[in-house]
């Protein structure tokens, strides 16, 4: 079988970073995809030092032309995509009362459109193969989250669209799930622990205080996850939310 081909957005950082190299280690061809493929040099450089396939690709995924362009750039580059982790994400929270239009609207043109762009661009690669694996990046703030009324929005969304993605795509041999992180270190938690003004150190500690693996969560924790999820022993799994979260979840 030539090598499967994987598109993994926000992949310049954090999570993103994490799953496409890991991805690259289990043998795919990865598209590290960010804002600018200047952002993703270093990871793809990183892929390669270990002796993986990547390019980098420049994109903002809430246009369709953008989206459309990058696909089409990964099958000439690096062949038709099978495989697609919607990784891409932005944060811009505060209490309902001083959300903005634009804040609202920002984050939901990432975390929902950009993944709907994206899976529309792929699935049409997969379906020619026979085979595909989406997965989507949620989050356990899809179950509400106070300051956070428009990315918890968003990555509900992402569960209903996953779900609904499993039962359409499914005879077509493509199976789509989501993983749902709790907290973990990352950038853009560090951000948070600003705007609440804490240290790092200091929210991180709070946080493993609650966790019943008394730990903050790793981007390689969710890339392990990710890593089963687009593997062939996953194709029975399909339409689950998979929290990534250190202790259940309702």
């Amino acid at each position: 079988m030539d090598r499967r081909v994987a598109i993994v957005t926000g992949a310049a950082r954090g999570i993103g970073a994490a799953v496409a190299a890991r991805l690259a280690r289990d043998g795919l061809a990865v598209a590290v995809l960010d804002l600018t493929s200047e952002a993703c040099a270093d990871v793809v450089a990183d892929i390669r030092a270990q002796g993986g396939t990547a390019v980098a690709i420049g994109a903002d995924v809430s246009d369709t032309a953008a989206v459309d362009a990058a696909v089409d750039r990964v099958v000439a580059e690096l062949g038709p995509p099978t495989v697609v982790v919607n990784n891409a994400g932005i944060l811009r929270d505060n209490l309902l009362f001083k959300m903005t239009d634009d804040d609202w609207d920002a984050v939901l043109g990432v975390h929902l459109r950009g993944t709907f762009l994206m899976c529309r661009a792929v699935q049409r690669h997969q379906k020619a193969a026979g085979w595909g694996r989406i997965v989507n990046l949620s989050s356990t703030s899809a179950l509400g989250n106070r300051g956070q009324a428009n990315y918890a929005a968003a990555k509900a969304g992402v569960q209903g669209f996953t779900k609904t993605l499993a039962i359409e795509l499914g005879k077509y041999g493509i199976t789509a799930n989501a993983i749902a992180p709790g907290f973990i270190a990352t950038d853009m938690t560090a951000a948070t622990a600003e705007r609440l003004g804490m240290s790092v150190a200091e929210f991180e500690r709070g946080v493993a205080a609650v966790t019943p693996v008394n730990r903050i969560g790793t981007p390689e924790d969710v890339a392990h996850t990710a890593s089963f999820l687009v593997s062939e022993g996953a194709g029975f799994v399909s339409g689950q939310v998979v929290y990534v979260a250190g202790g259940p979840k309702d």
